[in-house]
């Protein structure tokens, strides 16, 4: 019994500088090696999208994906060859499928580089110090009850002041003394 022969993935780079007639013939070209020497199983075209990095000096790319049967490591070889000299590609890669792999994604409906450059940014959020807490927001919003006094409606656990603005407990009571000094007197 003979097994089947392997997927191969070959997703190429292409350089949007590049003349779209000279974009055009690298995709013709490869196709037709991969139809000479195997099976094409499928054709993307991605479309031009952003790099991750810029590589020679280009922040996107032409995106395409082909997928195919190869009859004789010949034809591997070959794209091998003919891909590393082509003016016109930035980069490309062949990788060969495991069984079971699950299908490429449909990438043809995402955005291009021109359309996320032209659409208006979303305002900003405001700093998160600005911004109450959940619960800070439902005590605000929850209505106190008539005739509750508003001191009732505030947090159950008042703030401390600043530590070092307690008095200590001998400061408190000459404090008390000297005010109690002061009343008598008057």
């Amino acid at each position: 019994m003979t097994l089947p022969a392997p997927t191969y993935d070959l997703v190429l780079l292409l350089d949007p500088r590049a003349e779209p007639e000279a974009r055009a013939k690298i995709v013709t070209d490869t196709r037709a090696a991969v139809d000479a020497d195997g099976e094409l199983l499928r054709h993307d075209e991605w479309g031009e999208r952003p790099l991750t990095y810029p590589i020679e000096k280009r922040t996107s790319a032409e995106y395409h994906l082909l997928q195919f049967h190869a009859g004789t490591p010949d034809l591997l070889s070959g794209l091998d060859r003919t891909l590393r000299i082509t003016d016109g590609v930035l980069r490309f890669r062949i990788v060969k499928l495991k069984p079971g792999v699950p299908e490429a994604p449909n990438m043809g409906a995402a955005p291009r580089p021109e359309a996320e450059a032209a659409a208006p940014s979303e305002p900003e959020a405001p700093p998160a110090e600005n911004v109450p807490s959940e619960a800070e927001a439902a005590e605000a919003a929850a209505p106190s009850e008539p005739g509750t006094p508003p001191e009732a409606t505030a947090p159950s656990e008042p703030e401390a002041p600043p530590a070092e603005n307690v008095p200590s407990e001998a400061e408190a009571e000459a404090a008390e003394a000297t005010e109690a000094a002061v009343a008598e007197t008057a």
